[in-house]
């Protein structure tokens, strides 16, 4: 028999899938053709981004830092991708033209969203800047930089390869869900079977303790943010081939939405506790939120209100669970 402990702890354990089965059942009732297979399908591609980044996020906040660049990253990451595969590389120097298929294009933007997340990194461990000031800084400069890459303007025309990565489907499924499942699942094993997986919680849990055992919290700390940047590139990848066009507005507040599907999956914003699959419940609650209030045809503006008060409503439940643990 359980007691009433032990019911309260299940109860704050399981407050994210109950609140996104009480979202499905109100919005099914509310929203005509909310549950039709179409609207899942769309669900699913409009959080597949979401989740790519929110993975990343997962890491970050579990060390007990933050990622504000994500959006930027993604955005950058996105167009080189796509300058490289319209245009590819002049060396006017020495007379020499370089063009790029999708892979060599996607392999550059990864390496390109890899090191962002490595120079965050640095700053938080080496130059000990506080993760939010680091991570707002490179927010600001790879937003510039893409838009000085892009001229402003879209890059468009990036072949059927590319295209196929984000628009394509495999087994009926769109290919932009494998891709996030797949990230997911190597998340979830990391996390849970890997001795890196260990340490994240170990950082986040207390880094001073960590330190003391003998861990190298940097090296930890600057993985993640790796790990951050290369996914906010996974995620620029799927965007940017999906619409078959890159722009320098590209991912503007996503970073808010995967601090939201976080926070929302039960991640303590202190670190130390959390996982990636209450990360998926956390992404899906917004897109069922997101996908519900379009279809109900609530004010876009009014939208934002609502989702801000959700993340609130997230954050409060953190903080009692949190107090109650102590």
């Amino acid at each position: 028999m359980l007691d009433r402990k032990d019911y309260k702890n299940l109860l704050a354990k399981s407050h994210s899938l109950i609140a996104l089965l009480l979202m499905v059942l109100a919005f099914s009732l509310l929203a005509d053709g909310f549950l039709s297979r179409d609207n899942f399908w769309t669900i699913m591609r409009q959080i597949s981004v979401n989740l790519c980044i929110s993975v990343g996020m997962t890491l970050v906040i579990l060390t007990g830092g933050i990622d504000l660049s994500v959006g930027s990253i993604l955005a950058l990451s996105g167009a080189i991708m796509a300058g490289l595969l319209q245009r590819g590389t002049e060396l006017e120097a020495v007379n020499l033209y370089i063009g790029y298929g999708a892979p060599a294009a996607i392999a550059v933007g990864l390496f390109v969203g890899a090191s962002l997340g490595w120079f965050n990194g640095v700053m938080v461990t080496r130059f000990r800047v506080p993760p939010f000031i680091a991570t707002l800084a490179m927010l600001t400069i790879a937003r510039g930089l893409t838009k000085l890459y892009t001229g402003g303007e879209a890059i468009t025309g990036l072949g059927q390869v590319f295209v196929g990565i984000g628009s394509g489907r495999l087994l009926g499924i769109p290919n932009q869900f494998w891709i996030a499942a797949g990230i997911v699942l190597i998340a979830i094993v990391l996390l849970r079977k890997t001795r890196f997986g260990r340490y994240v919680y170990a950082v986040g849990g207390n880094e001073e303790a960590a330190k003391l055992s003998g861990l190298n919290v940097a090296r930890v700390k600057r993985m993640v943010y790796i790990i951050s940047g290369t996914l906010a590139a996974v995620g620029g990848l799927i965007v940017t081939s999906r619409l078959n066009s890159a722009t320098p507005i590209a991912g503007e507040g996503l970073e808010l939405d995967s601090i939201a599907a976080v926070v929302i999956g039960g991640t303590s914003l202190s670190g130390g506790r959390g996982s990636v699959q209450g990360t998926v419940l956390g992404a899906l609650i917004i897109g069922v939120l997101n996908s519900g209030l379009v279809i109900m045809g609530v004010d876009p503006f009014w939208q934002q209100v609502i989702k801000g008060f959700v993340i609130l409503l997230a954050v409060v439940i953190d903080r009692f669970h949190s107090k109650e643990q102590q």
